[in-house]
């Protein structure tokens, strides 16, 4: 006797499709729970005046003056290496000796 492709035990590809079904399900579930969840807290947020982009955010001053720091200054060990020296040049600029004389010849001309 042979049996059809229809069986009365189920198989375990319609397990795998109900698994899949149901696990589509509960991550739409979730996303909605998300969604709504926020919109929720962005209403609340809204309601409090925190929705106002305009205004100016409040100061927040800390004081740090009660705090006491110990401990002890790390250095390194050894000497320490200056950076090489630059070297000395001349300057490329030169003043001129009869820059006077020039300009007073050129205002001689006009």
């Amino acid at each position: 006797m042979r049996m059809g492709l229809c069986s009365v035990a189920p198989s375990r590809g319609n397990t795998m499709q109900k698994l899949l079904g149901s696990l589509i399900a509960s991550v739409v579930v979730l996303v909605l729970v998300l969604v709504a969840g926020s919109h929720a807290a962005l209403a609340q947020d809204a309601k409090k005046g925190g929705g106002d982009k305009g205004a100016t955010p409040k100061v927040k001053v800390y004081d740090f003056s009660g705090d006491t720091i110990e401990g002890d200054l790390i250095r390194p060990e050894g000497t320490t290496v200056d950076a090489r020296d630059f070297a000395k040049h001349s300057s490329l600029i030169r003043i001129r000796k009869d820059f006077i004389p020039e300009i007073v010849k050129s205002a001689e001309d006009l």
